[in-house]
């Protein structure tokens, strides 16, 4: 049986084309990625069933439920499926209880136990007898989570879910979208155009543009790509994935290990070998020959130049390096690069100052 979600589908608007063709993974998070107006959410609704006038083909772990070739077109409520939009879009008139039932049923249970579960893994116990017009607009997008959650999905699709939050309402919502992503085994599609938040949530990236997609894979791998055009990502970086091997008290920092070696970072509440993900941006990466003291910033990682790539400004270049098998992206002048003699295939240390590490 084919495993994970398959899409090849074309979606015709006013002045705009879908022309999308996506083989995902079918664990983890995938996240859509891409300026406004690029085609993320009319990609989603597509595979949602919300376009009617999409045509391709969409399957699920090998379960087909669209192949337009063939007629074959199952409405939205026939997917098995949870959709949480920008807005948490729950029904004013039931408690938050009542709205999480309402899940329950569209999944055929009635299980006070499930429905528990789930409010426990969103911090929502408390919340049950209230009406969504008392909540929080990041309390409204939880008790909107649970309620797909209830549905018993095969699937979770996310599109924007905060985007309409301001910033302490997204920094409340986001540990638990990571208690999702840790302890459920439901693939997810998450839509977003904020960096920061595929960074901490998605296991694979895909890159849109113009209603196309311009890149697929591991997000670790993708983010390190030279080949990309610059306008797509933002500020160039990586994500590695580390383990928290000490904590610093004296001087609030934590230590995390990675297969490069070993970093320094501002203190996190994470216990001594808890994972962590630290994004690192290029233009915070340093290079030099030597590994250097008698210097202020902390973090000197042995790499290997794997390639280099002309940025959007003449003056500089973004540098490929490979720390033990683990990707890491500098961005250098080109005086730097001929003062230095670098090229591909040569040793260098990569400095990283840990105010700098998110």
């Amino acid at each position: 049986m084919s495993t994970g979600l398959h899409a090849r589908l074309e979606v015709e608007h006013p002045g705009f084309r879908l022309d999308v063709d996506l083989q995902l993974p079918g664990h983890g998070v995938s996240a859509l990625f891409g300026a406004s107006g690029c085609g993320k959410t009319t990609c989603l609704r597509a595979i949602a069933g919300l376009e009617p006038q999409a045509r391709g083909r969409v399957s699920l772990n090998g379960e087909h439920w669209q192949e337009s070739a063939r007629g074959l077109f199952l409405p939205p409520h026939r997917r098995a499926l949870g959709y949480v939009f920008q807005e948490a879009s729950l029904f004013t008139h039931l408690s938050v209880r009542g709205n999480l039932e309402y899940g329950l049923r569209r999944s055929g249970a009635r299980s006070a136990e499930a429905l528990m579960r789930i409010a426990a893994l969103l911090g929502i116990e408390a919340l049950l007898d209230r009406r969504p017009a008392t909540l929080s607009g990041g309390e409204r997008q939880r008790v909107a989570i649970a309620r797909a959650l209830l549905a018993r999905p095969r699937l979770l699709l996310f599109d924007e879910p905060l985007a309409a939050l301001d910033l302490a309402r997204k920094s409340e919502i986001l540990p638990y979208l990571e208690r999702l992503h840790d302890e459920l085994k439901i693939p997810s599609l998450y839509v977003s155009h904020s960096p920061d938040e595929i960074a901490r949530l998605a296991d694979h990236l895909v890159l849109l543009d113009r209603g196309r997609v311009v890149a697929s894979g591991p997000l670790q791998q993708t983010l390190a790509r030279l080949d990309l055009p610059a306008h797509l990502l933002g500020d160039a970086g990586v994500v590695i994935d580390a383990t928290v091997s000490a904590h610093d008290a004296r001087d609030h920092l934590v230590c995390l290990e990675f297969a490069g070696g070993t970093l320094c970072a501002p203190e996190r509440a994470a216990s001594v070998g808890h994972s962590l993900r630290c994004r690192i941006d290029a233009r915070d990466v340093s290079l030099t020959l030597e590994r250097q003291r008698g210097t202020s910033i902390l973090n000197l990682v042995a790499a290997v130049i794997v390639d280099a790539t002309e940025t959007t400004h003449p003056a500089q270049l973004l540098v490929r390096l490979d720390a033990n098998g683990t990707p890491l992206l500098a961005r250098i002048t080109r005086r730097s690069w001929q003062a230095l003699a670098l090229a591909p295939g040569k040793a260098v240390w990569a400095q990283i100052k840990a105010v700098a590490l998110v």
